[in-house]
């Protein structure tokens, strides 16, 4: 495996898509590579896999790494997996036995420090996957007023303390704007400062720059499209598992199982169903699966990582 980037769940991950030789599969967020490497290693002699990524520095580094071992079965496109629909089916992935989405942020985009993904890492502060679309995080910084900032962090970090951050980075650009990730994670510590009696489990800079990347890339609206677009894809038979990191992702993964599962949209009133709408899902991680304690001290990363996965039912 690659050291420079360490997939999380990655057993627990090929145990539930099940791959097989000749089976087909899609990677919605290719990342470091470590899942399709695994996925491709055990479909030989003919399995194929489709992997998207909207950062083309993911996909250099894949295609460098796996390309001379896997050929023409590993198919690469950038893509972000809301394009899933039209990207899967146009690279002849149109019915697939398995789709993965590993929600994470590779370790490779929290060290490049000419993205400021990570605070520790620091840099400019862009976020974008795809660099050559959309706003980057400076950007919304500079412009949206308290009350926006205060509502962005709450609803994508859920910041308990976003009003107080949102004010002090109000009152820090009128002096100067806030550009690199250095800059901001130093701004959040200098208005938390921590308490003696109660020790930090992580920076206190993580939710807001968990609440800036979502919004920066629109990720829980992604989601949304790419969860519907891979159950379509899927044979029955075939298997959708996420990797999420953090309770508003895990919460739309766990709701769009629950719908599939259930299937009928009646409201509770009508005595019959009348929508026709049968389950499409069944569920196969009872309960949610998450690290062990020996992943999670050799990979600190996949601490907050939670499995689900479900199989595709007969239309």
């Amino acid at each position: 495996m690659h050291e420079g980037h360490l997939p999380v769940l990655v057993d627990e991950v090929i145990s539930m898509l099940a791959p097989a030789p000749g089976s087909l599969h899609i990677d919605a967020t290719l990342g470091g590579g470590g899942h399709t490497e695994r996925i491709l290693e055990a479909t030989n002699p003919d399995g194929r896999l489709l992997g998207l990524d909207a950062d083309p520095a993911a996909l250099a580094r894949v295609e460098a790494r796996l390309r001379a071992r896997f050929g023409g079965r590993l198919v690469l496109r950038q893509a972000n997996f809301r394009e899933l629909a039209t990207v899967a089916p146009a690279a002849d992935f149109g019915a697939v036995d398995g789709c993965l989405f590993d929600l994470g942020l590779s370790s490779y985009q929290l060290a490049d420090r000419e993205r400021g993904f990570g605070f520790r890492a620091g840099g400019p502060l862009d976020m974008r996957f795809d660099p050559s679309r959309g706003v980057p995080a400076a950007e919304l910084l500079a412009t949206l007023d308290a009350n926006e900032l205060t509502a962005l962090f709450r609803r994508y970090g859920e910041e308990p303390k976003a009003a107080r951050i949102a004010r002090a980075i109000v009152d820090s650009r009128r002096v100067a704007p806030i550009g690199s990730a250095e800059e901001l994670a130093a701004l959040i510590e200098r208005v938390l400062p921590p308490n003696p009696r109660q020790p930090r489990r992580t920076h206190p800079a993580t939710r807001v720059f968990q609440a800036l990347r979502i919004a920066v890339n629109e990720e829980l609206e992604a989601l949304e499209a790419g969860l519907h677009a891979a159950l379509d894809l899927l044979r029955p038979g075939g298997r959708l598992v996420v990797l999420s990191y953090h309770s508003l992702e895990d919460r739309i993964v766990k709701r769009f199982i629950q719908s599939e599962r259930r299937g009928c949209v009646c409201p509770p009133e009508v005595p019959v169903c009348v929508c026709g709408r049968n389950p499409r899902l069944r569920l196969i991680t009872r309960p949610s699966l998450t690290p062990t304690a020996a992943e999670i001290s050799a990979n600190p990363r996949a601490r907050s990582a939670r499995l689900r996965a479900a199989e595709r039912l007969a239309a």
